[in-house]
């Protein structure tokens, strides 16, 4: 067993073969968890019933690779985690490994986040919050005593928590950051999903030179005319260098995919010849991968 402290003894690459249970207290960051594991990848059910483990273990052991990371979000208080995770590892045939990752926080913590959100503790009854969280730990001091992870949420925001998750369970050789970089025409509108946008219209627009006017950004006459202009090289440059600092702090908060448009008349030329280099440039910065799409260079 093992605390937040030490959790990142737990590597991607271990569970990626494993069924990951996450239970816990109630409050303590259950919802947290497992949106931070979908973001991951992971196939994550919520609330399972702990009799359905079994037939889940059975179903994963089984599966191609599209099962081959699993997570079950479960409640505890049903009292049968224990005895169901036992009977499911005993059972023949193959099996995927089993981990056990409980989570909690102080009473302080958790009597702050149920009033935040002005609800009862699922066990107060006619008592008071504090009521139901202690009784809540004495029905899951045996599940958290043979937990795998522990992880205390006290102090973490769901931002550090997301972050922490995955520390623990992202694969190694995933990215930190997905970035898809994308040209477009000023003429057809900007890209709504774009989390930046630079303009390349400061350049000589390739339409205007005849022989230029039938190519794309993608061939060679347009990309050399295109970044031979005055100032073009240094601004993709510059421009690239710009991201690096922006692309790694998406990764610190956990943000792992980010669209960044470049734009040009009609998204034919100077902005495809741009967003070519770029692509070149940022896609050697650590934990960076880059999806490069021209969305107008179709249209006439």
């Amino acid at each position: 067993m093992v605390d937040a402290a030490e959790a990142p003894v737990t590597t991607g690459q271990d569970v990626a073969r494993s069924v990951l249970v996450v239970t816990g207290m109630a409050g303590a960051g259950r919802s947290t968890v497992s949106n931070a594991l979908e973001d991951l990848g992971w196939y994550v059910v919520d609330n399972l019933p702990p009799q359905m483990l079994r037939p889940l273990l059975d179903l994963a052991g089984h599966s191609d690779d599209r099962l081959a990371r699993v997570a079950v979000v479960v409640d505890v208080r049903g009292g049968q985690l224990l005895t169901e995770l036992q009977d499911a590892g005993e059972s023949p045939g193959p099996r995927p490994q089993l981990k056990l990752l409980f989570l909690e926080a102080n009473d302080a913590a958790l009597v702050r986040r149920f009033e935040a959100v002005r609800r009862p503790h699922p066990l107060q009854g006619d008592g008071t919050i504090l009521d139901g969280i202690t009784a809540e730990r004495t029905m899951t001091a045996a599940v958290r005593e043979q937990s795998d992870i522990i992880i205390d949420t006290s102090e973490l925001n769901i931002h550090q928590l997301a972050n922490l998750v995955n520390e623990l369970f992202a694969d190694d050789d995933r990215p930190g950051v997905q970035v898809t970089l994308t040209s477009f025409g000023f003429k057809y509108g900007v890209p709504t999903d774009a989390d930046m946008v630079a303009d390349a219209r400061f350049l000589p627009n390739p339409y205007w030179v005849p022989e230029l006017r039938p190519h794309t950004g993608r061939d060679a006459d347009v990309r050399d005319y295109v970044l031979g202009q005055p100032g073009a090289l240094e601004f993709v440059e510059r421009y690239a260098d710009a991201l690096g600092p922006v692309l790694a702090g998406y990764q610190r908060e956990n943000k792992s995919h980010a669209t960044i448009a470049i734009g040009c008349t009609g998204g034919k030329h100077r902005s495809v010849a741009v967003v070519e280099r770029i692509a070149d440039l940022i896609a050697a910065q650590p934990g960076v991968a880059v999806r490069v799409k021209h969305r107008d260079l179709g249209r006439e």
